[in-house]
């Protein structure tokens, strides 16, 4: 990996920003980590998923239910990885690790590994955000180009068009292929994963069996080859849509900005808390069920700034932010509704592609 290096040496900005979120929290008496508001999304979402796993296994119904059936199923899914996993793999769904933990591992039960996915977003994507050359999210192969820094091919041309069906089978490549390859080449883009315990051999193999028998073996075995195919694609292309979408709106839009190493070291002239404003970006903030749904990931730039920081207080904290980046003069990169962000995605998608 590329040696990368922020200018942190007087950290003003976060500096600032950080003291005011402190005397938020401490002058309202309040704890960084979940809430009742967050346990009871665990508590409604988990169940659901359940409850429409067990309607899909045994259940009578017709196809088009079926069909509504799997990707409500997809969408329970995506929604505990945004409100129950991704908090707890930041640390920040309990204030005790062993709980962090062990909802963590809602990824496994996802199809994916929690031990992988904290080393290429805590660590690399969180710290490296937008940097070509290091972060892994914007590293999803020659089809699509992400910034104006990678390679140009002719089919880019079309590539706003055509990455939703890359988007809508991105869960199936995560979780049986790339996966597979950065626990076997223990690499993750650029980046080396330096060890990996026995403990996390055991669990990763451990789950992906586990994934196997509940989502191929046992419904194959309850409805058949042909139902289960039809309902397992659908159950992906819901989870990859949705889950692609939400996070490229953070960071692969019109108003972010990025950056980019090759093999030589780099020096980022600004610190690292103004890297992360401006590479990153809110969208509908105002939007009460989006920010439910979605996990607050909705206030991408509050959580780049303070990951370790329960989602259910970004619509808080984006004031304070909002007001030191105001303060700076530095940019602070919003979206009033999902859709104009959207919008604002396959605008740049289709200014890349024709970018050569």
């Amino acid at each position: 990996m590329p040696k990368i290096t922020f200018n942190n040496k007087d950290h003003l900005f976060f500096q600032s920003v950080k003291r005011s979120v402190e005397a938020y929290f401490q002058n309202n008496r309040l704890k960084k980590t979940g809430n009742w508001k967050l346990y009871t999304k665990a508590l409604v979402l988990i169940p659901v998923a359940v409850a429409v796993y067990c309607w899909l296994l045994f259940g009578n119904y017709s196809w088009p239910v079926g069909v509504l059936l799997s990707g409500l199923f997809g969408f329970s899914l995506v929604c505990i990885a945004f409100n129950v996993m991704h908090d707890a793999c930041h640390g920040s769904y309990s204030g005790k690790k062993w709980v962090n933990d062990f909802m963590g591992l809602s990824m496994n039960v996802l199809g994916s590994n929690a031990f992988i996915w904290k080393i290429k977003h805590n660590i690399i994507h969180h710290t490296y955000t937008n940097i070509d050359g290091v972060d892994d999210d914007i590293a999803n192969g020659p089809l699509l180009r992400q910034c104006i820094t990678q390679k140009w091919m002719p089919i880019h041309r079309y590539q706003f068009i055509y990455m939703f069906i890359l988007y809508s089978v991105s869960t199936l490549a995560w979780m049986w292929g790339t996966d597979f390859y950065k626990y076997f080449s223990k690499k993750i883009h650029t980046t080396v994963i330096k060890k990996i315990d026995a403990r996390q051999h055991v669990i990763f193999w451990i789950s992906k069996v586990l994934y196997l028998f509940f989502y191929v073996i046992v419904p194959v075995y309850f409805l058949g080859w042909q139902a289960w195919l039809t309902g397992f694609l659908i159950l992906h292309i819901t989870m990859g849509l949705v889950l692609s979408i939400v996070f490229q709106l953070a960071h692969v839009v019109e108003k972010t900005s990025f950056d980019s190493v090759a093999e030589n070291s780099k020096v980022i002239a600004s610190e690292w808390a103004v890297h992360e404003v401006k590479t990153t970006a809110d969208f509908a903030p105002r939007n009460k069920v989006i920010s439910w749904l979605v996990g607050g990931l909705n206030f991408q730039i509050e959580h780049h700034l303070f990951p370790q920081i329960s989602h259910v207080h970004y619509p808080a904290l984006s004031k304070i932010v909002r007001k030191q980046c105001e303060l700076f003069g530095l940019p602070y990169n919003y979206y009033p509704t999902m859709s104009e962000a959207i919008y604002s995605h396959v605008r740049l998608m289709k200014q890349l592609g024709r970018n050569y």
